[in-house]
């Protein structure tokens, strides 16, 4: 790669981010999405624990204290999103589908899908929704002004590459898909427990103790939610549901493809930099290493084990 290459490169990505940013913005005002109010419950972190929250911080006043993270923010999507559009062996439409499933899906679906069982009580009526549809535009507009800017709406030159994994036999399935689950309700407690439950900052923010040990608080949440484990299970195999298309796109080796669904997966714990007047900084940060870390390792294994080998 040339430097001109890589100059030409840069500068598509800062247009991304800029579009990105822009579709953000838009997507906010068509959907109606607002600030929750001071009552409103998050998600539970790792531990499983749901509280409402006590402490709150005043909105940020300057811009550059929102604009910025969020900059960055758009930044390592668009760079995330760059990457998995150029390392595909489809172009036009069935890019653009694939693309908009991953970013739809990953970013929106899947923490909506925690909000309708968890939030009902606290958010605002007709909020999951609106957060849905925000996610949606989002989406169905950056999609193909990606793939169009990155060049790959048309084919050039070489017919597309042909599809170089094996397909798998059911039974391979089964016990892939069983290992994801189990990896993903251990990556999301262990990390939950260690990570940010240990700390002692998420504890007094969330009204909260340590029970003393990873067991001791396995035990409580099987004890008041069992249907908790299943669901996180269920969760697992959302996330690996909309990713499938860019693991059968890329046209990369094995380690590659898992290096690609790694960093989507974890790109998206980046808009915990953004500021939150319901979430003090010091928890956010916590929240920003959990996930990071978690999703990181669950995305690389999830590549890992459904890319499978290339023919020889």
């Amino acid at each position: 790669m040339n430097a001109k290459t890589i100059v030409t490169l840069g500068l598509k990505v800062i247009a991304l981010t800029i579009i990105l940013l822009v579709c953000y913005v838009v997507a906010t005002a068509i959907s109606g999405v607002s600030a929750p109010s001071p009552a409103t419950t998050l998600p539970s972190n790792g531990a499983g624990v749901h509280m409402k929250l006590a402490v709150a911080e005043p909105a940020p006043t300057d811009a550059s204290a929102v604009l910025l993270p969020l900059l960055v923010s758009c930044l390592l999507e668009a760079a995330v999103f760059t990457y998995l559009i150029l390392r595909s062996r489809w172009f036009g439409w069935k890019l653009v589908g694939a693309i908009l499933l991953a970013f739809f899906g990953s970013n929106t679906v899947v923490t909506q899908f925690e909000s309708v069982v968890y939030l009902q009580r606290q958010l605002p009526s007709g909020m999951v929704l609106k957060l849905l549809v925000m996610g949606a535009i989002v989406a169905g507009m950056f999609s193909p002004l990606a793939v169009l800017i990155l060049g790959k709406m048309r084919r050039k030159g070489a017919p597309q590459t042909p599809n170089q994994r094996p397909g798998m036999p059911w039974s391979a399935w089964v016990w892939k898909l069983a290992t994801i689950a189990v990896a993903y309700l251990i990556l999301y407690y262990t990390f939950g427990y260690f990570v940010a439950w240990k700390n002692s900052a998420v504890q007094a923010y969330y009204g909260g103790t340590d029970p003393g040990s990873f067991f001791a608080q396995m035990a409580t949440i099987w004890a008041a939610t069992p249907w908790m484990f299943p669901y996180q299970a269920l969760r697992a195999m959302l996330w690996t549901a909309f990713t499938l298309p860019v693991i059968r796109m890329h046209k990369g080796q094995r380690w590659e493809v898992s290096l690609a669904v790694a960093l989507l997966f974890a790109v998206w714990s980046s808009q915990l930099l953004l500021p939150n007047p319901f979430m003090l900084e010091a928890v956010a940060r916590i929240h920003l290493v959990e996930t990071l870390s978690a999703n990181l390792i669950f995305g690389g294994l999830v590549g890992w084990l459904l890319s499978g080998t290339k023919r020889r």
